[in-house]
């Protein structure tokens, strides 16, 4: 078992972490499937978000906003239609009325009596500080895509976080949903991790690339956490 006594900074992944994307994304992308007559299973249309958002992260850096546009047209694309400008738009406008899951905002609550807490996120700024109020605790540190210039996986994300805590490495533990952006970067950078399973039992990796890393320790949900933190 992880020895959650020796830590200091949680850092946190965001969407599907401590945000319901999935929910959140479908809750976008079905009505334009529906609008051009298209018919997809909830797996298929998160699977071809996952591949699409993979790419669209892909080359030159852009924001988050153009990235989740360019989502949209290639989702339109292999499901056989052209979304117009305003569709294309609806998937990143959507993102700051995403939810919390339940028990993300009372396990902050306790983890954060404990721990100071940090977010790195593949997002844009202002998105996020929408997404912050919904949290209802003080992150000590932020580290977004678009400060970085990059997306996670990319090491720059976490390196960038490392800096700007100032801590050593050993007392930072990353807690996030996905393997291919977060588990498997901080185990490369010697970063312990925490998978929050949030897929358990559901088949396939939904809205996220995957992934055969291994994180230190696995829970289903942050309340999971928050008791074997002790918090």
């Amino acid at each position: 078992m992880l020895d959650l006594t020796q830590f200091e900074i949680l850092t946190f992944d965001c969407y599907g972490t401590l945000i319901d994307w999935e929910t959140g994304i479908l809750g976008a992308l079905r009505p334009l499937l529906k609008c051009h007559g298209v018919r997809s299973s909830d797996d298929e249309l998160l699977e071809a978000y996952a591949e699409a958002e993979k790419d669209a992260e892909s080359g030159k850096f852009k924001p988050y906003k153009e990235v989740l546009q360019q989502v949209v047209r290639d989702v339109g694309a292999k499901f056989g239609f052209q979304p117009t400008a305003e569709e294309q738009r609806s998937l990143s406008e959507s993102l700051k009325t995403w939810q919390p899951f339940p028990d993300t905002v009372p396990a902050l609550g306790r983890l954060n009596r404990r721990y100071r807490l940090s977010i790195i996120s593949n997002v844009d700024d202002d998105l996020f500080a929408d997404t912050a109020k919904l949290l209802q605790v003080p992150f000590d540190f932020v580290t977004t895509a678009l400060e970085a210039g990059s997306y996670k996986p990319s090491f720059n994300n976490f390196q960038r976080a490392l800096a700007k805590m100032r801590v050593s490495k050993d007392r930072v533990l990353h807690v996030a949903q996905s393997l291919h952006h977060d588990v498997e970067p901080a185990r490369t950078l010697g970063i312990h991790s925490v998978w929050v399973n949030r897929r358990q039992g559901r088949h396939g990796a939904g809205a996220t690339v995957k992934s055969p890393a291994k994180p230190d320790l696995e829970v289903p949900d942050l309340k999971s956490l928050a008791d074997l933190a002790g918090c």
